[in-house]
């Protein structure tokens, strides 16, 4: 940039699609980066110990002031602000607002908007439509998984909740296991089931099969690969989707994105591994949301948290995925091996897959240029 002046690029939905935030083997690529320095701690997040998932708004059961917005299923503002070091070299943050009604008016339960900034300035050096770059590197980040844990021979794929992120996520596993044939599904709606098969279908050539189940326990026997990707359930871990540790089949994947729950006995068999994105991330919600975390918050690393508070698992059986991606620790040691992968989400893979579109972008000049000063008025 040549200062003071600043000008900033603005990309929306089309131009960001055009730079290719929708390439999900690209945007896995990218992730194996970013998981690389998680697990070194080239990064920073919000909050004082720098591992704060975000800043969120949350709305009252019965608000006092007319026009304030009530609680409801996903009802919330959010800031999620990161650095990233590496080859990233990058500031942003990510803001968000959702609702499930939106859906009633033909918008995404979310909408979402980045903000890349210059780490010595803060000068602001791109705005991006965000939702498609959080929906793809939340499919990218169990991708991870999928390319150094699943086993090489994987022929089925479990989905527990068809919804967008899991369609994404399909296709990346398939991309990655093209020895994938068979899907099964389970899904709270025919109209998402049915949606998810739809884009499969288009996506993920090499299955030949769809099996739609009535039960979680049902979707998770016989799968080599499981996907969870539910919205957030309420009222406590009673209501999470369960599986019994019976039902796993030897060798399988299970990852989740979205809340799931198993019996402890599985968690704590010294042949399974237990693996997740950032263990630091883990323990900033189990400050957040004091124990019992896993109540409040809905993914299984919140569980073994939990576990570890109770003297139930020792913390050296969690791994980040980061240090096996590095080499630094072992993957999966057997063919027989069960693996359990927690997803929490971070604001740095926003800022990491934006950045990455965002240089696209610039390469294959599109978006708007935007002018925020050619001096500042107060410095």
């Amino acid at each position: 940039m040549a200062y003071p002046e600043i000008d900033f690029l603005y990309l929306s939905e089309p131009d960001m699609i055009k730079a290719g935030v929708t390439d999900v083997v690209a945007c896995t690529e990218t992730m194996e980066e970013v998981v690389k320095l998680l697990d070194e701690g080239d990064y920073r997040m919000g909050g004082k110990n720098g591992n704060s998932h975000g800043c969120m708004i949350q709305f009252p059961e019965n608000p006092e002031f007319p026009g304030m917005p009530k609680d409801g299923p996903d009802r919330r503002f959010m800031c999620m602000p990161a650095y990233l070091g590496g080859s990233f070299q990058m500031a942003g943050v990510k803001w968000y607002g959702s609702n499930v009604d939106n859906r009633e008016l033909g918008l995404p339960r979310s909408i979402l908007m980045i903000t890349l900034n210059d780490k010595d300035t803060g000068a602001p050096i791109a705005y991006l439509s965000g939702n498609l770059v959080s929906a793809y590197r939340t499919a990218g980040i169990p991708g991870v998984g999928v390319k150094h844990l699943a086993r090489e021979d994987a022929t089925q794929l479990g989905v527990v909740g068809p919804g967008f992120i899991n369609r994404i996520g399909a296709e990346c596993y398939c991309k990655l296991r093209p020895s994938i044939e068979t899907i099964k599904i389970k899904g709270r709606s025919q109209r998402g089931i049915d949606a998810f098969i739809d884009y499969a279908k288009e996506h993920c050539p090499n299955v030949k099969n769809y099996i739609v189940c009535d039960t979680v326990n049902e979707c998770v026997e016989g799968s080599d690969i499981m996907a969870f990707g539910t919205s957030t359930p309420t009222g406590g871990q009673e209501n999470f989707p369960y599986f019994d540790p019976d039902v796993v089949k030897p060798g399988a994947l299970i990852t989740g994105v979205g809340a799931m729950n198993t019996a402890k006995e599985l968690i704590q068999d010294p042949d399974t591994k237990l693996v997740v994105d950032n263990m630091k991330l883990y323990d900033s919600w189990a400050e957040e949301y004091p124990y019992p975390t896993f109540d409040t918050w809905f993914l299984m690393g919140s569980k073994w948290t939990d576990m570890i508070h109770d003297g139930e698992l020792t913390r050296d059986r969690i791994e980040n995925i980061g240090a096996i991606v590095s080499g630094k620790a072992p993957g999966r040691k057997s063919d027989d091996q069960i693996i359990l992968y927690s997803i929490g989400g971070m604001p740095v893979e926003d800022v990491a897959w934006g950045k990455t579109c965002y240089e696209k972008a610039v390469e294959m000049g599109i978006g708007t240029k935007l002018n925020l000063w050619q001096e500042p008025y107060l410095y």
